[in-house]
């Protein structure tokens, strides 16, 4: 099995695993709220609050796209790399901040692992397989742009609803400068994990190993 078909065949496993988990999600989110009396758009638009069912969705279609294998700017590298930075951050403050807040079962403990756990790691493998060598330091700043773009989402729905997705990008609930600190550090990271990957995309290319 070549490298080139080892990719595509990541690709198609982690389009199947994040479509599948999406519709799952938003099967559980739509029961759970009709079950409290709101409307089927409300559970939908509650889906499409959260930055991990928007980070999956992107790991869905870039990894449609790869597994396509037409040159488009779903295949490019800076997307790639751009997903690739945010369902790894997605992994790492689930696991790190909101993972012991709660402990789902059945189909939604399905859903979770999928959304936070499989797809991360498999997409970042698939990730890995890729090719490589296009990447400058540069591009990492176009990883920080989802994270950026999703705050003031986040921001203008709450406004809207006034219901906001995380603890910590609550203004409702925490001082205006720990709502700016936690961002900032949240960007940061964002910025430091592309770099990272940025540096690994490098490595590889040097080892021709693409």
């Amino acid at each position: 099995m070549t490298r080139a078909s080892t990719a595509r065949a990541f690709s198609i496993l982690v389009a199947l695993i994040a479509w599948a988990a999406l519709c799952l999600q938003l099967a559980l989110i739509i029961q759970k709220m009709t079950g409290e009396g709101a409307s089927v758009a409300d559970a939908v638009w509650r889906f499409f609050g959260f930055f991990t069912i928007l980070v999956n969705c992107a790991v869905a279609v870039v990894a449609t796209a790869a597994a396509i294998g037409r040159p488009t700017f779903l295949n490019s590298p800076i997307l790639r790399l751009s997903v690739a930075t945010s369902i790894l951050i997605v992994g790492l403050v689930y696991s790190i901040a909101l993972r012991s807040l709660w402990q789902p079962t059945g189909l939604q403990a399905v859903a979770d692992h999928a959304l936070h756990d499989a797809t991360p790691a498999l997409y970042l493998i698939t990730w890995i397989l890729l090719p490589h060598g296009q990447l400058q330091r540069r591009s990492a700043l176009w990883a920080v742009v989802p994270a950026f773009a999703y705050f003031i989402y986040a921001l203008v729905r709450g406004a809207a609803d006034g219901w906001y997705a995380y603890w910590f990008m609550d203004p409702t609930s925490l001082p205006p400068v720990q709502m700016a600190t936690n961002v900032a550090i949240l960007l940061f990271v964002f910025l430091l994990a592309a770099l990272a990957l940025v540096g690994i995309d490098k490595w590889l290319a040097q080892r021709k190993f693409n």
